[in-house]
């Protein structure tokens, strides 16, 4: 766990409230439609007396993992770290957000390099409630998330609560790359993916970054690593994606266990994440949020009124 130097912030301190339509139906039936003031002198981090860059920390599977220790690690020396994480497991939120009860937010430790925070919500909560809290003035240079229990790459991405906190960076503009390991385990090694991590954060924050375009890169989990592609998501879908425990849902309740077997529909292309993860590679795929088939907006003109 990143170490704790000092406890700042008490499990008393209020929770923070977000505000949105399911929210504000509540609190409307609750006969009040009151709109919470923030405390004094909350709102902005002070400046940094380093003057450093400053990046932005999260992951989904919760700020004791791993994964997330390894990055920061990996950080260190390159600017300000600000990590706020959720206080769990989030895997699989994708870019859900906490909006029908309020989100709570703890200051664990500041050692003067890092600042730890939880948070009672999703990834998506997470970068929401940083920017809200700690960016009003001024956003950081970077949104990292990982690194992640388990590969993100083809139709991962979905579902990924690592990634969605990388596309919440792209819709609000900031420069944003998830890391994810190809290892589910607990006790995965991060050791090889480190060095990964440290030496393409550090390239980013010297390119500036398209706006609005994010990085997922997935690491294979392997000691020796043969190089980085840029490539594509591979095209590909999760097959018998439950698993029967016990039970009948016709006569009780039945239980089902997620599981899957990944389908490709790539046959023998070579230029997608899943081809060089295959053969040891870090694969680099520039994502987006822009969900629009362009290629086949004239497909669909036949339904425009004359």
């Amino acid at each position: 766990m990143v170490e704790v130097s000092r406890k700042i912030m008490s499990q008393n301190k209020p929770a923070e409230h977000f505000t949105c339509q399911a929210a504000a139906n509540m609190s409307q039936a609750n006969g009040s439609m009151d709109y919470f003031p923030e405390p004094t002198g909350y709102g902005q981090l002070p400046a940094d007396e380093k003057g450093r860059r400053t990046i932005l920390v999260t992951n989904d599977d919760g700020y004791q993992a791993g994964g997330i220790q390894a990055l920061v690690e990996s950080l260190r020396g390159l600017g300000r770290i600000v990590v706020c994480a959720p206080d769990g497991p989030r895997s699989g939120f994708s870019a859900s957000f906490t909006c029908t009860q309020p989100v709570t937010l703890r200051r664990l430790s500041d050692d003067g390099d890092v600042l730890l925070y939880a948070c009672s919500g999703t990834p998506v909560d997470c970068v929401k409630l940083a920017m809200h809290r700690f960016f009003s003035e001024k956003a950081p240079d970077l949104i990292v998330s990982g690194i992640n229990h388990g590969g993100n790459d083809s139709i991962c991405i979905m579902y990924s609560g690592t990634m969605g906190a990388v596309l919440e960076g792209c819709v609000i503009g900031i420069p944003a790359v998830g890391f994810s390991l190809l290892d589910h385990r607990h006790t995965a090694d991060f050791t090889a993916a480190k060095p990964i991590t440290r030496q393409v954060v550090a390239q980013l924050l010297e390119h500036p970054m398209p706006y609005g375009v994010g990085l997922n890169i997935n690491i294979p989990a392997t000691p020796e690593l043969k190089g980085i592609r840029v490539c594509r998501q591979a095209d590909g879908y999760w097959h018998k994606e439950f698993h029967y425990v016990e039970g009948d849902e016709n006569e009780d309740v039945a239980t089902f266990q997620v599981t899957g077997e990944y389908m490709s529909r790539e046959g023998d292309h070579t230029d997608t994440d899943r081809y060089w993860l295959e053969r040891d590679y870090v694969a680099v795929v520039p994502v987006g949020v822009d969900y629009t088939h362009h290629k086949h907006l004239p497909t669909f003109k036949y339904l425009e009124n004359t």
